[in-house]
């Protein structure tokens, strides 16, 4: 299978793909189609392990790029963790992403696209990018840590993740290097694809990104889909997503997996105050903005990247868009709202990402009156994001103790303005 940019102008194969990151024409990489999985294989969708799914959908992007027992050994690798589906209320679920390493959704994308770089690569020195604005970050740190030739560059904006998500990004040394940016996250998206478009630095050195323009993360991202149907789909309803939006990776994974045939009923993009995408669907046009600041901090995002992407599938038709997402935006006070009613209503403690796809779920019912299974995405664990929660809740969250090890170490990082050549020059002198 090819990959073509959405800009159109570069085609190449899954491996360049991988490697590259970003095409050269700025666009994001997308299969030439979207492979389509045979009735068998939903059939017998419930009985199938995680790993086998997994396996089963990557093959269909990656073909002959890899060896079977290779990709085999790389799917068991990442997916060594539960991804359960709890149930909330009767009708709605929360998909938990956050029993990998770091604790948050990003594991399942990073470490993918860690092990396939490493395949892929044989062992060339690379230099990694990535821009956060919070669980990217340490993703992809845990999953290049000490991977051989290959040193890692992770900007994130100052002030604006969490303590605990900032040590998480600057405790790690060795081959991982946090940069922190005097700025916004859009800042560090920017810079991020300044650097890896810019000609003397790709001269220099071979750059890649690991952020979800990377067509390595979404690929696995998409897994869970199928996994979540696995889990539910005996309950006999039509099966609605709530999916947690920001850089809108997730929801494009998920898009992905209907396109394969998955009988996803519905998609709802849920949002806190960076409202870009909701706005589109009510208007028409796409208008980026400057991100603003909430306690869903993972989602600030005023230009998400795969924006692109979902154009891309949808011929940049807002009305094909509106025949598979609803979206909606949310206050900081209506998410802390819910937190407080879901934890004193069913025990249930979301974080506060978790919290804006609750409301979608709820707005979206209210409207639709569908007889659905709605399923949250719920992205982060909740201690991940301790002061908020506990503040909220008015009660103290256990830290697991994979999160706790982190606040015990050193903080490592570099600042900067949010100037590009003061960046670059940082990067020219590395080895």
């Amino acid at each position: 299978m090819k990959y073509i940019s959405t800009r159109k102008q570069e085609e190449t194969n899954i491996k360049t793909a991988i490697l590259k990151g970003l095409a050269d024409d700025g666009g994001l990489f997308m299969p030439e189609y979207i492979p389509q999985l045979d009735a068998g294989f939903f059939e017998n969708l419930p009985n199938l392990s995680l790993q086998e799914i997994g396996f089963r959908v990557a093959k269909e992007f990656l073909g002959e790029s890899i060896f079977d027992d290779n990709l085999k050994e790389i799917i068991d690798e990442v997916l060594n963790f539960e991804i359960p589906a709890v149930k909330i209320t009767e009708n709605i679920y929360s998909l938990e992403l956050f029993h990998g390493p770091t604790m948050a959704f990003k594991d399942v994308g990073a470490r993918f696209m860690a092990r396939m770089m490493a395949y892929f690569s044989e062992g060339k020195p690379m230099k990694v990018v990535v821009a956060t604005s919070g669980d990217t970050g340490s993703a992809v740190a845990s999953g290049f840590f000490n991977v051989a030739g290959i040193e890692v560059y992770i900007l994130y904006p100052k002030g604006k993740v969490s303590p605990l998500q900032e040590k998480q990004l600057t405790t790690w040394g060795r081959n991982i290097k946090a940069l922190e940016i005097d700025g916004t996250f859009d800042d560090c998206q920017a810079l991020a694809k300044q650097i890896l478009s810019d000609e003397e630095l790709n001269q220099k050195f071979t750059l890649t990104s690991a952020n979800s323009i990377n067509i390595a993360r979404l690929i696995p991202q998409s897994f869970y889909y199928f996994w979540a149907f696995a889990q539910l789909e005996k309950l006999g309803k039509p099966i609605v997503f709530s999916v947690p939006s920001g850089n809108f990776g997730n929801l494009t994974a998920g898009l992905f997996a209907k396109k394969m045939g998955l009988p996803i009923h519905h998609f709802i993009a849920s949002t806190n105050a960076n409202d870009v995408v909701p706005k589109f669907l009510e208007t028409g046009n796409y208008e980026s903005k400057p991100s603003k600041q909430t306690i869903s901090n993972a989602m600030d995002v005023g230009n998400p990247s795969n924006f692109e992407r979902m154009k891309s599938l949808f011929n940049d038709d807002v009305s094909e868009f509106k025949k598979e997402i609803e979206s909606y935006s949310f206050s900081d006070e209506a998410t802390k709202e819910t937190m407080i009613k879901v934890k004193n209503d069913f025990g249930y403690t979301l974080d506060p990402h978790g919290a804006v796809a609750y409301l979608g779920l709820e707005k979206y019912s209210e409207k639709s009156n569908a007889d659905s299974v709605g399923v949250l995405l719920e992205t982060a664990h909740p201690a991940k994001f301790v002061e908020v929660v506990e503040d909220v809740l008015k009660t103290k969250i256990e830290i697991p103790e994979k999160l706790e090890a982190f606040n015990k170490k050193e903080k490592q990082s570099v600042e900067f303005s949010a100037e590009f050549e003061l960046v670059k020059q940082f990067l020219m002198a590395e080895n």
